[in-house]
């Protein structure tokens, strides 16, 4: 039998907390008033978050960051009074324990919480194992959360953060108390995480990256498409398929996307939903249209008209994440106009079409696809700002992510920009990966240049804001895509284009 999580009172440790999947673990952790400590080797507005709730932060890590607890067990057991010290003997004022207290110092080591990210020569890592730590895997301690609440596991390749982000939102706007803890920041919960009522509904945005995906059991769960899109863990679509498989078998009710054929095809989901009335799916639309106030839709329940839904949030693909949060807002009894007022004024999680500024008349917007189907998506609802003469050009600044995925896709990736005006391509983002197929940015440039007549390489971040403000006009829509720091310089480049007219 396999270790196990001891929410009762035992530290827990992260290894880089302030990444956007631990930090979101150690906030709920601390605010179920949990003794939380994490090393990180950068402040960030996150790491200040949850410093602010009580967690211990290193700027370092080192193998003495395990000691912070033991420490305080040390500094309490010298504190014994007197009359307590039947058979102990002091050292140079240090207490000699008996087996019993060494057993309790024992149990304040911490529990010891590392991502993928972590590799195994990462001093803090050998620490824990020498020490005798527990160590687990950061999906360990969701996948123990999950059950410990009446969970709703949100999946899939794409739209995973907003559709978990839509359904927390839901359920909060409701009158029910959600905990939530999701992989990206949301303003209406000041982050990544929130904790709610005890026992109460969890929703979790469950992630197949690392094939981890295998180890939650929700009672609801979501799958809102399947495809490869981590060639880095995974061989092929097969693989994916099959993770995808275990985790469907392991929900006690399944919702899925009718729209992805993969889900169609390989799964069988108790509830179902689409944007294709003809697909006859459980949920559905009529009347979808998106302008320059957002997208709306007529919503059909079983053959049965429910009503409208009004969105602040653009593009086919959001009303369809929207579709999963309604199936699970009816599943739990919430009535439809309680949905719709619930959703009316949801905001898209930080980096999904985030507005990050305007000037001279062009608007600058940051949004995390990396994924050519993502960026479809995104620049879909995109035109949608040109079809209503809101913006007359879609620039594209993308910031290829991860070689392995780069090299996977390059065909995918080669076609996916159609719907920009221009297009402006940086070196890839590794993500700490080693360019085993010697793939460069300029190798996806020459490939997009086959399928679209203006294409840019910019080989470094640090040449874009000098050459960027004379590539812009005014009613441009300016994307950065991208998982990687393209979305670091979107200030600088405001501020040069401010300044440049």
């Amino acid at each position: 039998m396999g270790k196990t999580i001891d929410f009762s009172g035992r530290p827990f440790h992260f290894i880089g907390i302030g990444g956007i999947g631990m930090s979101a673990l150690a906030h709920i952790l601390a605010k179920r008033e949990l003794p939380v400590s994490g090393s990180d080797l950068r402040s960030t507005h996150i790491i200040e978050r949850l410093q602010k709730v009580g967690v211990h932060i290193f700027n370092h890590q080192e193998a003495t960051n395990l000691e912070l607890f033991s420490c305080n067990q040390k500094q309490a057991l010298k504190e014994i009074p007197a009359s307590n010290h039947e058979n102990k003997t002091f050292q140079n004022e240090s207490l000699v324990v008996s087996e019993d207290e060494l057993s309790l110092e024992q149990k304040y080591l911490p529990q010891v919480i590392c991502s993928t990210a972590i590799t195994n020569d990462n001093s803090e890592y050998l620490a824990a194992k020498k020490k005798g730590c527990p160590v687990f895997h950061r999906s360990d301690i969701l996948a123990a959360l999950i059950s410990d609440y009446k969970s709703i596991g949100v999946a899939g390749t794409h739209g995973k953060t907003t559709t978990s982000s839509l359904i927390g939102y839901m359920l909060l706007e409701a009158g029910i108390d959600p905990t939530i803890i999701i992989g990206g920041e949301v303003d209406a919960w000041d982050g990544n995480a929130r904790i709610g009522a005890e026992k109460g509904y969890l929703v979790a945005e469950v992630d197949e990256s690392d094939g981890s995906l295998i180890k939650h059991h929700p009672h609801i769960g979501v799958i809102t498409n399947i495809e490869l899109d981590h060639p880095d863990h995974y061989q092929n679509l097969d693989d994916v398929i099959n993770t995808f498989q275990i985790f469907a078998a392991q929900c006690d009710i399944l919702v899925g996307s009718l729209d992805c054929e993969i889900i169609s095809s390989y799964l069988s989901p108790h509830i179902t939903y689409s944007l294709d009335f003809n697909k006859q799916a459980d949920y559905t639309v009529k009347n979808l249209v998106n302008d320059n106030k957002g997208a709306r839709a007529e919503v059909w329940e079983r053959g049965i008209y429910l009503g409208k839904i009004n969105l602040t949030v653009l593009g086919n693909h959001n009303v369809s994440n929207t579709l999963a949060a309604i199936a699970v807002g009816r599943k739990i009894g919430l009535e439809f106009s309680v949905i719709v007022d619930s959703l009316l004024n949801f905001q898209s999680p930080k980096r999904r079409f985030e507005k990050r500024g305007y000037c001279n008349e062009i608007t600058f917007i940051d949004d995390y696809a990396h994924h050519p189907s993502e960026i479809k998506a995104t620049l879909s609802a995109a035109r949608s700002k040109i079809d209503n003469k809101l913006a007359n050009r879609i620039v594209v600044i993308f910031q290829p992510h991860r070689y392995s995925r780069t090299f996977a896709l390059l065909e995918k990736f080669a076609t996916c920009f159609n719907e920009a005006d221009l297009v402006v391509l940086t070196d890839i983002y590794s993500a700490g990966e080693i360019n085993t197929n010697n793939i460069y940015g300029e190798d996806l440039a020459k490939e997009v240049s086959k399928n679209h007549p203006k294409v840019l390489y910019f080989p470094s971040l640090e040449d874009l804001p000098q050459k960027l403000p004379e590539l812009l006009q005014p009613k441009d829509l300016v994307l950065f895509l991208g998982a990687g720091n393209l979305n670091q310089i979107i200030p600088h480049i405001i501020d040069l284009c401010r300044t440049s007219k």
